[in-house]
């Protein structure tokens, strides 16, 4: 809607291409509240702005670290600085864990394929 003197806005589609989300996952995500589109078309299509395209960005960051739909509630409130929102310090010790878990994970991960790279060609 550039020229009207609103934000430009963009369809689900562009935002599902542009965050490697679904439509279902951004469907489902304004159903429960996590992330509303700031507008409607007039036929009632998502219409999303960047600076919603930012919000899905933080969120899609928060799924590799196990974030249930909650949790990511939870943080989204507070990155967007509500007034009820839980400290950001405990937050980012959180992520900071999870990331470590993930970080050991891949470790073994990298170990499990030498070994199987080893086994598949003893000269290696």
């Amino acid at each position: 809607m550039a020229g009207d003197g609103r934000e430009q806005t963009m369809q689900i589609g562009e935002v599902a291409d542009r965050t490697g989300l679904s439509f279902r996952t951004l469907r489902h995500y304004d159903e429960i509240g996590l992330l509303t589109p700031s507008a409607r078309s007039d036929g009632g299509f998502r219409l999303y702005t960047e600076d919603d395209v930012d919000k899905l960005l933080v969120i899609r960051r928060m799924k590799p670290l196990g974030y249930t739909l909650d949790e990511m509630h939870t943080v989204m409130r507070t990155v967007q600085g509500a007034d009820d929102a839980e400290p950001l310090e405990p937050m980012l010790a959180e992520a900071k864990e999870r990331r470590e878990k993930l970080r050991k994970q891949l470790e073994m991960a990298d170990e499990f394929i030498v070994l199987l790279t080893q086994r598949d060609d003893p000269t290696a």
